[in-house]
């Protein structure tokens, strides 16, 4: 499974990447905002940057609703490197750019899909990526992990090359029980990835190493 970081966040992207295990990054508007990033060129700055730290497939969403709107930025963005994946909201618009840009070798992102309907339509029309959202279902006391599995069942039923990419993934063990119901990718906050390294009985066994390294030096 691979390990995406969901942030616009430079120093939290260099940390993940020297840790040795990110594949990729997801950002949206909603995080470049919080990174205080706003503007059509400071944007692309800041996509510009993200990819001379990470060698690996980098969401950047469009802003558009519109076909010609999302098609335009879209081009836009893929210009930037080709490691640019196109993020595109789960809309009827969005759909038609996804198959646009498909059959223009442009990577898609899929995002914002809630129902395995919608993961159906993303495939069909060529994504990339699905992004079903697991947390923001949990959220509305629906099933999200459920979602995941239903998507990865459907998609090896017809061999679809659509990646599913778990999103609004919130703790560890979202991520662990992605990663049992098959998920091509992962994308969360660092502090989900990091928390992976938890485990008292890692702790109490280290410190009884060096204790007891500790005694044979005197």
């Amino acid at each position: 499974m691979k390990f995406f970081v969901d942030t616009a966040n430079l120093q939290e992207i260099q940390e993940a990447h020297d840790l040795g295990v990110l594949d990729g990054v997801t950002t949206n508007p909603s995080l470049m905002a919080k990174e205080g990033i706003f503007g059509h060129d400071n944007v692309m700055a800041h996509y510009k940057q993200i990819c001379e730290i990470v060698d690996g497939d980098i969401s950047a969403e469009v802003i558009a609703t519109d076909f010609d709107g999302m098609v335009r930025e879209g081009e836009l963005l893929a210009e930037l490197h080709p490691n640019i994946v196109v993020k595109v909201p789960m809309i009827r618009d969005g759909v038609k750019a996804i198959r646009h840009f498909s059959e223009r070798g442009i990577k898609t992102n899929c995002t914002l899909v809630f129902s395995a309907g919608q993961a159906i339509l993303a495939a069909k029309a060529g994504a990339t990526y699905v992004s079903p959202f697991v947390g923001r279902l949990d959220d509305v006391s629906t099933d999200g992990l459920q979602l995941i599995e239903q998507i990865v069942h459907i998609y090896g039923n017809y061999g679809y090359q659509t990646q599913v990419l778990a999103a609004s993934v919130r703790h560890v063990m979202h991520l662990v029980q992605c990663a049992e119901l098959g998920a091509d990718v992962v994308t969360c906050p660092l502090s989900v990835i990091t928390g992976l390294l938890n485990h008292p009985l890692t702790d109490i066994g280290l410190q009884k190493f060096l204790a007891d390294h500790a005694k044979g030096s005197k």
